[in-house]
């Protein structure tokens, strides 16, 4: 499947998974609004969220994809027509370690909830016993999420090297039709009984998924086996792999867990949901154009590596990075400029206020200052899983984090939740750019002159849109505390200018005609 066709598969998907998570949103925010309910649900998701990240989706996309097209390929060349085969038996030798361990973890996670939340919230100063007691008991209910979603991540990876990703991009639809079905028809009376349903609901969604990977995997002719675990040379590999693939894969979600940690800890009641709508927001462009990017290109990679193709390669990771770009970066200028209009329009109803609309509007017209970082460091990553290299982007990544703890620790205070932001924003820069001087310094990337010049015209159609932006932002605010149809047409008319806006400077300064956006859909990567 071609990179900009896959791509746009992921993304669609993910696309219509977004929307639906807005959708939950705006109704999560009426009825918890950004208080005591609210923060403790959103740190019991935290959790099981963090791990889904690094385990989970992280590390089985970045280690176990390539080494199930390993499997299939080298069987293919020894005996042809065999690598499906092999490669079966390889996912189903790791599922047999998988489940079992997962099923302790889970266990002894929601047995050690009470500690755990205490780690990460310090007790929450602000809010007292109450408020502690129900963010654990929040985390025992979410918690087997991790070990539904870890199963559909396993099952998700064996169909993306199938190449039919639209499969597991469509799965997350169902986590957010549960917890928008849950807040719509199952809600309490208070915004703490409907943070119960909420988290049911969590967990129900990864019942779901799963059930929906299952039935997809059967109609692919994906058959796996659990039998007696062992340690085989190759899961013996990919488990090693595992853990610093999962850590260079989630320095972005570490660095959001240090600034919910800090926020929970030290600054008032409704900070830790500020930060979480606007990173909802700030991830929106990371979910359409990073990941979708970064799945589409990481078969492709291991394929022309191993194939010993090194300039396809470069040229795949040069295109992927262009993309990256394009999309990216007028997503950026678009959620700095016009954050307000945009929190204001999405969630400002029912127990959701102004001043919360403030204070979320704030972190993230500062949280997209990193939009692309975070983009490309979904995109620069397979360059070095493709290759099995996942200890360096683990040292990238305890870098970043170190940057982003000592970030907090000078910002935090004189700047609130906003300091926390800028922190995170900072360190995923830095993040980015080792990544890109290591694989640079190696020879296995370097930028040509089609990126660098596509680059530049792409950063001046981007302030042309901000520009823009700039002066339809405060018209369109006054609209977005209006009734629900009138909030929908102004949002809709604000970004659809600005988008407009764009694809005319795209093609005024020449970064892109019509014929280039025509090949680049039909173009397959070798």
């Amino acid at each position: 499947m071609g990179l900009i066709r896959a791509t746009g598969t992921i993304g669609g998907l993910t696309l219509i998974s977004r929307i639906l998570g807005m959708v939950r949103d705006m109704a999560v925010a009426r009825f918890l609004g950004a208080g005591l309910a609210s923060d403790a649900f959103l740190i019991a998701w935290r959790l099981p969220n963090l791990f889904r990240a690094l385990f989970a989706e992280g590390a089985f996309s970045a280690v176990f994809v390539p080494m199930f097209n390993r499997t299939m390929a080298e069987a293919d060349k020894e005996n042809p027509g065999s690598g499906k085969t092999a490669a079966m038996i390889f996912a189903g030798q790791v599922l047999s370690i998988l489940f079992p361990f997962l099923v302790i973890f889970t266990g002894v996670m929601m047995a050690l909830a009470a500690p755990v939340v205490w780690a990460m919230t310090g007790g929450f100063p602000d809010g007292g016993p109450e408020k502690f007691t129900l963010a654990v008991n929040l985390t025992r209910i979410t918690f087997p999420y991790l070990a539904l979603i870890s199963i559909v991540s396993l099952l998700g990876g064996i169909l993306n090297s199938l190449d039919k990703f639209w499969v597991n991009a469509a799965a997350p639809i169902l986590l957010n039709i549960c917890m928008i079905a849950a807040v719509v028809f199952f809600r309490g009376d208070t915004p703490v009984e409907t943070s119960y349903t909420q988290a049911i609901a969590v967990t129900v969604s990864g019942v779901m998924q799963l059930l929906w990977l299952m039935w997809a995997c059967r109609r692919a002719g994906v058959r796996l086996r659990i039998g007696v675990p062992r340690l085989t040379p190759r899961v013996k590999h990919m488990l090693l792999l595992i853990l610093p693939a999962a850590l260079g894969q989630g320095a972005i979600q570490f660095n959001l867990l240090i600034s919910t940690s800090l926020a929970a800890r030290f600054l008032k009641q409704g900070a830790v949901s500020y930060l979480y709508y606007a990173d909802r927001l700030n991830q929106l462009p990371l979910g359409l154009i990073g990941i979708g990017v970064g799945t589409a290109i990481l078969p492709a990679l291991s394929r022309q590596i191993g194939g010993g193709n090194v300039d396809a390669a470069k040229h795949t990771q040069n295109r992927a990075i262009e993309l990256a770009l394009f999309l990216s970066l007028p997503a950026a200028v678009a959620l700095c400029i016009i954050a307000t209009p945009l929190i204001r329009g999405l969630l400002q109803h029912g127990a959701f206020t102004g001043a919360d609309t403030i204070g979320a509007a704030s972190a993230l017209a500062v949280f997209a200052l990193g939009v692309p970082a975070y983009v490309l460091i979904k995109v620069l990553t397979p360059g070095f899983y493709a290759r099995q290299d996942t200890k360096t982007p683990v040292r990238v990544a305890l870098i970043s984090m170190l940057f982003n703890l000592v970030g907090n620790l000078i910002l935090i205070w004189p700047l609130g939740h906003i300091g926390v932001a800028a922190s995170t924003a900072f360190s995923a820069w830095v993040n980015v750019l080792i990544l890109y001087w290591l694989l640079h310094r190696r020879d296995q990337l370097r930028a040509d002159l089609r990126l660098l010049s596509c680059g530049t015209r792409i950063i001046i159609a981007s302030a042309a849109m901000g520009a823009a932006l700039w002066f339809m932002g405060p018209l369109a605010d006054p609209y977005m505390a209006g009734s629900f149809l009138t909030r929908i047409i102004a949002l809709a008319l604000l970004c659809g200018g600005g988008a407009l806006v764009y694809a005319l400077a795209i093609f005024a300064v020449g970064a892109y005609r019509l014929s280039e956006l025509k090949s680049l859909v039909s173009r397959r990567s070798s």
